[in-house]
């Protein structure tokens, strides 16, 4: 490139958003945040010209080699099912969680992984001293010489670092707290923050390094800093879960290289994040027999097959407008299927507090699961327990049919496997195998499902069992 003067100029910024606008505006005219505009000073130069023959050239797609056969395994299973199969190279991958959720440790178990395969990866300790990473290398229970820890949050030193080691897996914890020289604003802001972005993906693109960098994640439950650090990056994950529950789950909410759709389930131990192969058995280990608004439903979460139980609860509304509660289900679906129940079932909820649970901070977001929630919501406000052999599959109308879901074969599989007995399943559904052990139960409607629920509360009087008032 030619080279040209330099002019210095001032700009507003928005933190919220990352607009840049030459005057200040009480309120972003792109996102409407107020008090939102910082000012800082930029270079630019005038009267640069590029030179003429340089840069890249283009190619013709079928001379381009793919990556997807060399992808870096982590060596962590779950992790590599969330991206696919493994780490692309050249691929930067922005992780995001609550702070304290596991981020640190589960990208130092990843590169300690890495570095037992003979890699090296360099871990640029910005928020942390090397005799903090050297005591959770400890707890994890090794610390590689193939992991080289560089405590620096300038940027452009990393960058000489890296392109002297050239390791296998670069790691950046966090993208707040570096900077770049060449900026006169602070670290975290949005110039910063976008520039040091950019600066790690081309570093990224030429040499083919994998490179993480961790987001902090605001009290609304979104990566701090402007959304254009998301699109930027190729992947972006979310590590979740409650400070008072044991396992955590990664969630991959963009993927370049492969599905959104896949979730990677792990437990806090005192060594660690140990991969969870089995998270139906550490969702159901809890779970109450007999207990009425109880129900196991089976969600799909990309290719994996998990059952979860979900718990109901009715009682009398102690205000004059009945309250519709869920933790881990939609809100708004809620109220649908209330309505359902009182229509089409002859459920009388009008005057009762609908509560429903999802155990173990899964959060529930296909339908598949209505019939599972409804049946529990009929069980608890009549005080008939459901079948404890039994799982639910299957999609609620507005009419009170029920619909078929997908994968249904893969779903019952995995109940089978886990010994139920039983399977609540949509009546239009074709199933071409199945396990000799699992026995179907087609229903055509809601309505029917309460009547058969209804009727398993006459046989159980007529057996003797004493039943919880309804």
């Amino acid at each position: 490139m030619s080279r040209g003067r330099q002019r210095r100029r001032t700009v507003w910024t928005c933190q919220a958003c990352g607009l840049e606008s030459p005057g200040y505006f009480g309120r972003c005219p792109s996102c409407g945040a107020w008090g939102s505009m910082v000012e800082k000073t930029v270079e630019s130069s005038v009267g640069m010209a590029p030179e003429i023959g340089g840069g890249t050239r283009p190619l013709r797609l079928s001379q381009v080699r793919s990556a997807e056969g060399r992808r870096l395994t982590v060596g962590l299973p779950e992790f590599d099912r969330v991206l696919g199969g493994g780490l692309v190279p050249g691929s930067l991958v922005l992780l995001g969680g609550d702070p304290g959720i596991g981020k640190s440790t589960l990208l130092l178990q990843a590169a300690l992984r890495v570095a037992e395969y003979g890699q090296e990866v360099l871990y640029v300790a910005a928020e942390e001293s090397p005799e903090q990473m050297k005591l959770r290398a400890d707890r994890l229970g090794s610390a590689s010489d193939g992991v080289v820890v560089l405590p620096e949050t300038a940027l452009d030193r990393v960058l000489e670092v890296a392109e002297e080691l050239r390791p296998a897996m670069l790691v950046v914890d966090s993208i707040q707290t570096v900077y770049l020289t060449g900026l006169e604003s602070s670290p975290g802001s949005v110039s910063q923050l976008r520039d040091c972005t950019a600066q790690l993906l081309r570093f990224a693109k030429q040499t083919a390094t994998p490179i993480f960098v961790v987001g902090h994640v605001t009290k609304e439950g979104l990566i701090a800093g402007p959304r254009v650090v998301e699109h930027m990056v190729d992947v972006v994950l979310y590590l979740e879960g409650e400070r008072f529950y044991q396992h955590r789950i990664l969630r991959a909410v963009k993927n370049r290289f492969g599905s959104t759709n896949e979730i990677g389930v792990f437990e806090m131990t005192d060594s660690g994040l140990r991969d969870v192969g089995n998270p139906s058995e550490l969702f159901l280990a809890e779970r109450v027999r007999d207990a009425p608004g109880s129900a196991v439903v089976v969600a799909l979460e990309g290719t994996r097959p998990i059952l979860i139980e979900v718990q109901a609860l009715t009682s009398s509304a102690g205000y004059g407008t009945p309250r519709r509660v869920a933790t881990g289900f939609d809100a708004t679906r809620l109220q649908l299927l209330v309505a359902v129940l009182t229509k089409h079932a002859g459920l009388r909820l009008a005057d009762q507090d609908v509560f429903v649970n999802v155990t173990g901070g899964i959060r529930l977001v296909e339908p598949a699961a209505d019939l599972g929630v409804a049946l529990a919501i009929a069980s608890s406000a009549s005080g008939i327990p459901l079948d404890p052999t039994a799982v639910y599959i299957g999609e609620l109308g507005l009419a009170g049919e029920v619909r078929g879901v997908h994968a249904l074969e893969r779903r019952l599989q995995e109940a089978a496997r886990l010994g139920f007995e039983r399977a609540v399943v949509p009546a239009s559904s074709r199933v071409a195998s199945v396990s000799a052990e699992l026995r179907l139960l087609p229903i055509r409607s809601l309505a029917e499902a309460v009547s058969a629920l209804a009727a398993q509360a006459v046989r159980s009087r007529q057996n003797g069992r004493e039943l919880s008032p309804g």
